[in-house]
């Protein structure tokens, strides 16, 4: 449901709903990546909870590695896990940022008329 250009802008409290559904759409996406790696980092790494949701945490973020892993598998692991983080983390960003975007580009917008030859 966005606005359409010959529409109004959203009002305040449809605009907040829809921020709130965005948010809460980004914060489960960060929840459920940083799940997996937390479970990742714990069965491949051989990690404990705590070091396995701080390395978690620093992949999705960006910041790197934490805790060196040992196994193949846990390489592999952490190989994968941190190109899916990448994605993630900048796909978030989007989402989150996306209702203020287009408030603004919809407050900013300028008709094509004042530009058609007449």
């Amino acid at each position: 449901m966005t606005a359409r250009r010959n529409k109004n802008i959203l009002p305040r409290k449809d605009f907040a709903k829809r921020v709130f559904n965005y948010t809460l759409f980004s914060v489960g996406l960060l929840v459920f990546s940083i799940t997996i790696g937390i479970l990742g980092y714990h069965y491949f790494g051989k990690i404990s909870w705590i070091d396995s949701f701080y390395n978690a945490s620093m992949i999705l973020t960006g910041m790197g590695p934490v805790n060196v892993m040992e196994s193949d598998a846990a390489k592999l692991f952490a190989s994968f896990y941190a190109l899916f983080s990448g994605v993630v983390f900048l796909s978030t960003f989007a989402i989150f940022f996306s209702p203020f975007a287009h408030r603004l580009m919809h407050i900013l917008h300028v008709d094509n008329d004042e530009f058609e030859p007449k």
